[in-house]
């Protein structure tokens, strides 16, 4: 899979362009940023073989089959878009755009140019959320009644820094909820299956910002079970919480992100360790790899990526204006 890169954000230094250009069946073939007199440098620190200064140029480039889309959620649907008419397929970050609409549009536009489109829920691939979803089909906590995330991560970028454009309304589509609020979403959904309904508040608790600080929403499923799931930038203490209480047990990660688990039946306890990918993109990008080579749809596709959208629509519209 030869790879095209859009954006030059925090995650793709960290993880992205790393995952592209090492994963099985993968090489990084061109990229492109927003500024374009830092483009070349950032092509020699991804190890691409080239730069283009604009994403229009690079989704049109013949060695490219697949681009990345890792820039502000408010550029994902044109570039997307466009990425699709162009012949590539799409791997797009995390959320997958600013509205349901523009899920359509965007899912509407790969299966008419006969691409696969993925989205960026690393965590569908993490071992520990694997393991979860065996014991929860294998019925070692009985038929789950009530799940419990909450997601902390303390931010709050001044005006101009590199990622202020999260704390900005017409960029982001919101705060936490939307950033990260997103992934523990997917968890939800992959773990238990269709939302029924959703009720949810946004607030700013702390921060004085366009979007809120802090959101949390109630979710039923429609097997009857509800979760809560919470996130926040105003709270000092960094949380990645994941409960799921059964009718014969309880599953517990205190760090989503370490792996280690306990399975609480009948009173015992019985502690698990199932650490993610050193490069947690990697699974995610070797799995769309698979899926391109072999005609099916990736793990995280369009689908899964717009049923994360209509939840976060349904929060914001309870409470469409933060006070």
């Amino acid at each position: 899979m030869r790879w095209g890169l859009i954006g030059a954000g925090d995650i793709v230094r960290k993880r992205v362009g790393e995952a592209l250009r090492s994963g099985r069946g993968c090489e990084l073939v061109a990229v492109s940023r927003a500024n374009a007199s830092l483009v070349d440098a950032f092509a020699r620190e991804v190890g691409a073989r080239r730069s283009y200064a604009h994403w229009r140029d690079l989704v049109q480039d013949d060695e490219v089959d697949a681009v990345y889309v890792a820039t502000p959620v408010y550029l994902h649907a044109e570039q997307t878009i466009a990425a699709a008419e162009a012949g590539k397929h799409v791997l797009c970050e995390k959320p997958m755009a600013m509205s349901v609409a523009e899920c359509d549009r965007m899912i509407d536009a790969c299966r008419s140019a006969n691409v696969r489109l993925g989205i960026a829920y690393y965590r569908h691939f993490y071992p520990v959320v694997i393991r979860i979803r065996q014991l929860i089909a294998a019925g070692a906590i009985g038929s789950p009644v009530f799940a419990q995330m909450v997601a902390s991560e303390p931010f709050d970028p001044a005006p101009g820094a590199p990622r202020y454009w999260l704390v900005q309304q017409s960029q982001s589509g919101g705060g936490p909820m939307a950033d990260f609020g997103c992934h523990r979403i997917e968890v939800l959904l992959h773990l238990l299956g269709p939302v029924a309904s959703v009720a949810g508040v946004v607030t700013r608790a702390a921060l004085e910002r366009e979007v809120e600080d802090t959101a949390a929403a109630l979710l039923q499923f429609e097997t009857g079970a509800c979760a809560m799931v919470a996130a926040t930038n105003a709270a000092a203490t960094r949380l990645d919480t994941l409960e799921i209480h059964g009718t014969r047990g309880t599953i517990r990660a205190t760090s989503l992100n370490s792996g280690d688990l306990v399975l609480v039946v009948d009173g015992k306890e019985l502690v698990e360790s199932h650490p993610p990918a050193a490069n947690v993109h990697v699974p995610l990008v070797e799995d769309f790899v698979d899926a391109v080579q072999h005609g099916r749809d990736p793990a995280v596709d369009g689908r899964a990526g717009r049923a994360v959208a209509v939840i976060q629509d349904g929060i914001y519209a309870h409470t469409p204006q933060v006070r």
